[in-house]
């Protein structure tokens, strides 16, 4: 896989944090890893971005693009309109990843919010800019309560487009579990029909950069270039 979209089942879920996480265990592997942001929003002109954050924590190595910045935080078509500035469709999200992945072992296209947020006037979204690259989708959701229905959603959003799911990873698992929590590991791949690849230590993305990437392996399956497995990791939080 030369693109991997990264989508999640909502917002604030640490789609930013699981992005990097892949990049650094990607180029602890020998890979050459780009992030690519379609549109970010809510941050100033010389703040940095989610594609920028991936840096920091995944390494210099890595290469870093972002399409648009609007700087109000809402969904890119909201905001786009607002701020007056060009909205971003998915033809250009597609040309941008395929130009990364001719020089790049892996690139990571991070969405905004969840897979059908729009992009555009057109009702364009994350999953158009997939079906373009014909790339896999893997899905970021949360540990607790809810997250089955919205991961199930995410899913059959994606099947109802054809779009291949590459699996599941939670994105910011507490280091005290609740019970949903614990109970939600065995049932995501069930309610999703999609493997479950990882499962990222809340507060991840505060550590520093050089304890994140040595980490990060350990935080994702080998199809995510990691050595987690569910089998473990769920015998370590059982019900």
């Amino acid at each position: 896989m030369s693109v991997i979209v990264v989508s999640g089942t909502g917002t604030e879920i640490g789609k930013t944090v699981v992005t990097s996480a892949i990049a650094a265990a990607a180029v602890a592997s020998g890979r050459s890893v780009a992030v690519l942001k379609p549109a970010q929003t809510g941050v100033g002109p010389q703040e940095p971005g989610d594609a920028a954050e991936a840096v920091r924590l995944a390494g210099p190595a890595v290469t870093a693009l972002e399409l648009a910045r609007y700087p109000e935080p809402l969904a890119p078509d909201t905001a786009a309109r607002r701020s007056g500035l060009a909205a971003v469709a998915p033809e250009r999200i597609a040309e941008a990843a395929d130009g990364l992945a001719r020089s790049h072992d892996l690139v990571l296209v991070e969405g905004a919010g969840g897979l059908l947020v729009r992009f555009d006037e057109e009702g364009h979204t994350l999953a158009d800019a997939a079906r373009l690259l014909a790339a896999p989708v893997l899905v970021v959701a949360p540990a607790g309560l809810g997250t089955l229905n919205s991961a199930a959603l995410t899913a059959e959003a994606l099947t109802a487009r054809g779009l291949r799911g590459l699996g599941v990873v939670v994105g910011s698992w507490p280091a005290s579990p609740d019970l949903a929590s614990r109970c939600n590991l065995a049932d995501l791949p069930k309610v999703s029909a999609l493997p479950l690849l990882g499962a990222v230590p809340q507060g991840a993305g505060a550590l520093p950069p050089a304890t994140f990437r040595e980490a990060a392996p350990g935080w994702l399956a080998p199809p995510l270039h990691g050595t987690w497995t569910p089998e473990a990791f769920l015998a370590a939080w059982p019900e």
